[in-house]
């Protein structure tokens, strides 16, 4: 598991300031408008849809704004000025970082995301400078205590995960890209669902002390903060120690 995904989860216990909890909705109502654009409004037949309006319910935000995202997708102006694009580069400590954005400016997204990589002492690469670090699986959260880790992780495993990670309330759970609703199914049966989602994620990790993951973690949290940026992948990690200074910092 990459330190940026126990980091999210930290956020997500701790809850979301209404500000950037604002900012989410506008994030997942964009993704949905996108997804009616390209596939319809039909939820069954139009996967990247039936996503993004789960994520959205899994961050509840309220029914009337899904519907308003999606009757914008069927009507064209708005959803047509967005444009989907993917920056790849170095963050500080030598961190590979996958940026997607969503906008209606682009050269206002590519000056944001490089004056922050600049920053940090990082830079942006070519396309596939480091997407070949990172492999698309589904990506499902359940909440669970030490008690019941077990019990989910035969489930998982038998709805068809590919892999299992525990940590401190909560499980991890991997999955090929084309199994995560069906595992997804059968987890939320018995368990609390926090997040299903597809996502990239590392092959192998980068390592970092207290200190480098800290000016790391800044970084990734102020590209998140960018209107325009939709979803961040990284390979940072970081120690279990390390996390709990972390945890208590926030």
């Amino acid at each position: 598991m990459s330190g940026h995904s126990k980091w999210a989860q930290i956020k997500r216990q701790k809850g979301v300031a209404d500000a950037r909890r604002g900012q989410l909705f506008t994030k997942l109502a964009r993704e949905i408008t996108v997804a009616v654009r390209q596939g319809g409004p039909n939820l069954d037949s139009n996967f990247r849809l039936r996503l993004a309006v789960q994520k959205a319910r899994d961050n509840n935000m309220p029914l009337e704004n899904i519907e308003r995202a999606i009757k914008r997708g069927t009507g064209g102006s708005d959803s047509a000025a967005l444009t989907e694009v993917k920056f790849e580069g170095y963050g500080p400590s030598g961190i590979a970082v996958i940026v997607e954005v969503l906008t209606d400016n682009r050269n206002r997204a590519v000056q944001d995301v490089r004056r922050l990589f600049t920053r940090y002492g990082g830079s942006l690469g070519e396309t596939g400078c480091v997407s070949w670090l990172f492999d698309s699986k589904g990506v499902i959260t359940v909440e669970g205590g030490a008690s019941d880790t077990e019990e989910i992780a035969l489930r998982a495993i038998d709805a068809g995960a590919e892999d299992v990670k525990t940590e401190k309330g909560y499980v991890e759970i991997y999955t090929r890209s084309q199994d995560l609703e069906k595992v997804r199914k059968v987890l939320e049966e018995k368990n609390h669902v926090i997040s299903a989602e597809l996502s990239l994620t590392p092959k192998t990790t980068v390592l970092l002390d207290e200190n480098k993951a800290i000016q790391a973690l800044n970084f990734l949290d102020e590209l998140e903060a960018l209107d325009d940026v939709q979803r961040i992948y990284s390979n940072i990690d970081f120690s279990d120690a390390t996390l709990d200074k972390l945890r208590s910092r926030n």
